[in-house]
């Protein structure tokens, strides 16, 4: 018994020095969104307390919101050139950068935000270090399927003629302009003044989401479709990574997972859940109940992405239809394909 004790102590010795030896690194995260937004709070948030307490208070993250250290479209290369250690970005701001990951962006193909979030993360685990090797990627999340708000009543594709569209991602812009509308690429923080003074007609955004940016005062029709997810990523600066003891890159690989993913997610899924349900009991709102007719139009308006989607990855000299297939069996592994 006193063997195995002084094992154990000696051990704890040993884990005990091997923190003391670690440096205690402050380190940035950057991300374009208000503190008061739910996947600040209670994911960025609750991330980086984990992170700090799992490496014995030697990783302290500081947080740079509302786009202080960059606009939007820029995160990814705030943290490649370590602008900021870490970044909160989405892809497709940068429309043809990361064509493999844009397969998230297919509209009417993903129905649920947490299981397309872990299938996501399992997925791209073979391709990001093809598409994103030059930052430490961590991990990508959805949000639940988000819609079309707007200043005016749009039902089907033929009322989006002439219409300038915020869209979320580059998939969904072509999608407006395969329609007939035009759009306009601005940060969230901006969206409301575009629309606000005629630039923009609407936006593609989740259902709750707008209400943080103040936008639910100028747009006021919602039609109920679950059209489009967006892929947001959290990566890191790959100098910072590799300047880490091995402890701390094992803490840091340990909050890089599929579960952690859907756990910075769940905090924003459960907040725009209620969206929908507010705008149906506002006077001010109309919520769109769309015929099976009209929802099918949508539908076929769209399903031209998918060879554009191919046909950019084919490019690349990849195998699309496996990539695809792959992606697929996930998504239905997770019951989140629509």
């Amino acid at each position: 018994m006193k063997y195995w004790l002084a094992g154990a102590m000696s051990a704890a010795l040993l884990t005990t020095a091997a923190v003391a030896e670690d440096k205690v690194v402050e380190m940035s995260f950057s991300h374009d969104l208000p503190t008061q937004h739910p996947l600040h709070s209670q994911g960025f948030q609750v991330w980086a307390d984990s992170i700090r307490e799992a490496s014995s208070g030697t990783l302290d993250i500081s947080f740079f919101p509302a786009g202080q250290l960059g606009k939007a479209e820029d995160e990814y290369d705030i943290a490649k050139f370590g602008i900021a250690d870490f970044v909160w970005a989405n892809p497709g701001h940068t429309p043809g950068r990361f064509p493999i990951m844009a397969l998230g962006e297919l509209p009417f193909f993903i129905k649920s935000g947490l299981g397309g979030t872990e299938a996501m993360n399992e997925w791209y685990a073979e391709y990001k270090e093809q598409e994103m090797g030059d930052v430490k990627f961590c991990v990508v999340h959805l949000h639940d399927p988000g819609t079309l708000h707007s200043a005016e009543e749009i039902r089907v594709p033929a009322d989006m003629k002439g219409m300038t569209i915020r869209p979320a991602n580059g998939t969904i812009g072509r999608l407006v302009q395969s329609m007939g509308g035009s759009s306009v690429q601005v940060g969230p923080s901006e969206a409301r003044e575009v629309i606000e003074r005629g630039a923009a007609d609407g936006i593609t955004f989740p259902w709750r989401s707008i209400s943080i940016f103040g936008m639910d005062d100028v747009v006021h029709y919602h039609p109920d479709m679950p059209l489009y997810v967006t892929n947001f990523i959290i990566a890191m600066n790959k100098d910072r990574y590799e300047s880490l003891s091995e402890r701390q890159q094992a803490v840091i690989d340990d909050h890089c997972s599929p579960q952690w993913g859907a756990k910075i997610a769940s905090g924003w899924v459960e907040f725009d859940n209620e969206g929908k349900r507010l705008f149906e009991e506002s006077p001010d709102h109309h919520v769109l109940a769309l015929s099976d007719e009209e929802l099918t139009e949508w539908k076929e308006a769209s399903a031209f992405l998918l060879d554009d989607w191919k046909a950019s990855v084919t490019a690349k000299g990849l195998d699309a239809d496996a990539i695809y297939n792959s992606f697929v069996e996930r998504l239905e592994a997770h019951d989140a394909k629509f």
